[in-house]
């Protein structure tokens, strides 16, 4: 019986393990890949508070290697079940059952990709699923955004700022954002500081050791032609991984709810990382998410 048990080893789950073990908590972490989560596949991090630069594997081995050192019990399977409604909280997996008072979800969202040629080969290599994360890395180069949705939009203003220039790549007439934001894009592209291919879509993504160019569709002209860029940022949504948590209460996006506590819908069920609704999906927040949660999981096993 644990006291909690953390279902995803991201930087989320670990800092709640880290600071419920330090609290004298028995703590279980299930894991169905590798430590870190998408911070793994980050090749440069340079917005984490006290570390200039480091990369993403090496930060989370770091942070696992912690919670390791604590004490923290690492189980690496496949949860495919889930029994959260009791008191009692039974989690099931490919090998095994395990029980505890407590359960923290955080199991993340991945990126929804684009299928084509050479962008797998080429991710954190010029393709990226984050501009705030990566942005920085591409000032005063020509970068590539894909979507029509706010996340978007707000990538190419974030970017309008560090880039030269930026391609808004999308595969239909018309942007699903809001009004507010589209009018800053038309101004954008006024401005020449963004140029607009729309009925468009990307069919491939080139280059050896880094992006250096991107093929794009006309669907109108039916003409392929090839764009010289240095990254592409794909913003076309994310799945967040929530199928095996039945009962919990999702937003219209798939997202768990959870209030200012960390707190889910069901007694003892707590969420957070980039699986919960939350604004802003970084290593930073993550972390943060997992502090505030574990005090509030410690204020409801001292109640009981």
């Amino acid at each position: 019986m644990y006291d909690c048990i953390i279902i995803g080893c991201g930087p989320s789950g670990m800092t709640c393990a880290l600071y419920l073990k330090r609290a004298g908590k028995n703590v279980l972490i299930i894991e169905r890949s590798m430590p870190g989560g998408q911070m793994v596949i980050t090749t440069n991090v340079e917005n984490y508070p006290g570390i200039a630069k480091i990369d993403g594997a090496t930060l989370a081995t770091s942070m696992f290697n912690q919670i390791v050192e604590l004490g923290v019990d690492v189980k690496f399977e496949d949860v495919i079940d889930c029994d959260l409604d009791g008191d009692i909280k039974s989690v099931k997996t490919d090998k095994n059952v395990y029980q505890g008072k407590t359960v923290y979800i955080a199991t993340g969202a991945t990126s929804r990709l684009l299928n084509v040629d050479g962008e797998k080969r080429l991710t954190s290599k010029g393709v990226s699923y984050c501009a705030t994360c990566d942005g920085a890395l591409y000032k005063d180069k020509v970068v590539a955004v894909v979507g029509g949705g706010n996340t978007s939009l707000e990538d190419c203003l974030y970017l309008s700022n560090i880039a030269k220039k930026i391609y808004l790549i999308h595969r239909r007439d018309e942007f699903r954002g809001d009004d507010i934001m589209v009018k800053k894009i038309r101004q954008l592209e006024k401005e020449c500081k963004i140029e607009l291919l729309l009925n468009s879509q990307v069919t491939k993504v080139l280059g050896d050791n880094k992006v250096n160019a991107i093929e794009v569709y006309n669907k109108i002209s039916s003409t392929t032609k090839e764009y010289k860029v240095d990254a592409l940022f794909v913003a076309i949504g994310r799945i967040p991984d929530t199928q095996m948590f039945k009962n919990v209460e999702c937003d219209d996006s798939g997202y768990i709810k959870v209030d200012e506590f960390k707190k889910t819908n069901l007694s003892g069920v707590y969420c957070g990382g980039d699986v919960s609704n939350t604004h802003l999906r970084q290593i930073v927040t993550a972390c943060s998410d997992g502090a505030v949660a574990s005090l509030s999981i410690n204020e409801y096993l001292r109640k009981r």
